[in-house]
């Protein structure tokens, strides 16, 4: 039987301070007030389809491995959304591509529960600083809501 390592064993491994490694969690709350806008937001109307709502910044670098979502308090019947990331300055990269459903398309937003990343796209990491970003479909959020978002990756380092 052969012994088989891969080359750059280590390389991966940022800052080194810490002997469990340098896994992230980045987290966000989305709460909505009874006529269903944002609740801490730059806009006080209510949540429509196709609206884009920016949750948190994610640092250039971060290698995206899982989301999980916690809708404790459920939004209106039939909204669902999409979750990915679009970058900071607007511009796209070659790279790695900014991709709104990233974590998954039609997530169920109106039913309590605990979502994880509902894709199976290979993990990034990120060319530069982005958004974490829900993109809402199906219907518009009508209520009083709160859904948590649970980022977990890798924090390397930019290039």
């Amino acid at each position: 039987m052969a012994n088989i390592k891969l080359k750059g064993l280590g390389i991966n491994q940022f800052g080194g301070m810490a002997a469990y490694g340098n896994v992230t969690t980045l987290r966000a709350t989305l709460e909505t007030d009874a006529t269903g806008a944002a609740v801490r937001a730059n806009a006080t109307t209510p949540l429509g389809v196709g609206d884009k709502v920016y949750l948190q910044s994610l640092p250039a670098g971060f290698r995206l491995e899982d989301l999980q979502s916690i809708v404790s308090t459920a939004m209106t019947a039939a909204v669902t959304g999409s979750i990915g990331f679009e970058y900071a300055d607007g511009e796209d990269s070659a790279e790695v591509p900014q991709d709104l459903a990233y974590f998954g398309a039609g997530i169920v937003l109106n039913a309590a529960a605990r979502l994880r990343t509902s894709s199976s796209k290979a993990p990034v990491t990120l060319a530069k600083e982005a958004f974490l970003v829900l993109t809402l479909a199906g219907a518009a959020n009508a209520k009083v809501s709160r859904v948590d978002f649970i980022v977990h990756g890798e924090r390397l380092g930019a290039k």
